[in-house]
């Protein structure tokens, strides 16, 4: 049963809820978190409202509640390249502890989102009392620099094809880590428009739909929604991604 029913949040610990979803302050003991959640603020943003934008001044920790951001960079041409996706225990503007650059990315709500927000003058406090955060702060920062030089590998070696069926593979290792290659009908949902995962991995989404089609007509996986799809012939798939 939730207990939480029946004992209203005020504003202070709604906001600890908020600071115990990520991972780089929820190993503090409770007493750490609320006096962390204390020097937060909540802030709400509408679907398509922009939470920062490049060249802003980086002053804040933004930590995802509720909702979905997505970071992006505008491209010479003026389109949109999606760099990542933002779920609730995410956090970004991270680069305001360790530099005074301005901000080189846009943040973007794309559904009603809840964040809350840290002033990286208190943040620098709470670093000095708890050094751990940092390590894991650095932790992020090896995995978000993982991820994007394999997304520089993949625009600069990959074909379409490839890059579709890599994705796909990263996704089924996320979702179902245990998954074997005999697996079949194996279900997968992306998290994002199919506009944005083109974006993401550097084609148009046109080029995106006819590759998903062709690979539903040789049978390797099968579309069952906007954003669902069965991936059929793992083993397929497979041989696409790492050939």
């Amino acid at each position: 049963m939730n207990q939480c029913r029946h004992q209203p949040l005020n504003g202070t610990s709604v906001k600890k809820l908020c600071i115990s979803l990520v991972p780089i302050f929820n190993h503090l003991q409770d007493d750490d978190m609320f006096e962390i959640a204390k020097t937060s603020q909540s802030k709400t943003y509408q679907k398509g409202e922009i939470i920062f934008e490049a060249g802003d001044a980086s002053d804040y920790l933004y930590i995802v509640h509720k909702g979905q951001v997505k970071i992006y960079r505008l491209t010479e041409s003026g389109k949109d390249q999606l760099i990542r996706i933002m779920c609730p225990g995410d956090f970004m503007g991270e680069l305001s502890l360790f530099t005074k650059e301005s901000l080189t990315n846009y943040a973007e709500a794309m559904k009603q989102t809840e964040l809350c927000v840290i002033h990286k003058s208190d943040l620098r406090k709470i670093l000095l009392t708890k050094p751990e955060i940092s390590l894991k702060i650095l932790e992020v920062f090896s995995s978000r620099l993982d991820e994007a030089e394999k997304a520089i590998e993949r625009f600069h070696t990959q074909d379409a094809e490839k890059r579709i069926a890599s994705y796909l593979i990263d996704l089924v290792h996320k979702t179902h880590p245990k998954l074997s290659p005999e697996n079949k009908a194996i279900e997968i949902t992306l998290p994002m428009s199919k506009r944005d995962l083109a974006s993401y991995i550097g084609m148009t989404q046109e080029t995106l739909s006819r590759r998903l089609s062709s690979f539903q007509e040789l049978g390797w996986i099968e579309q069952t929604g906007q954003r669902k799809l069965n991936i059929m012939e793992l083993k397929m798939v497979m041989k696409i991604a790492t050939e």
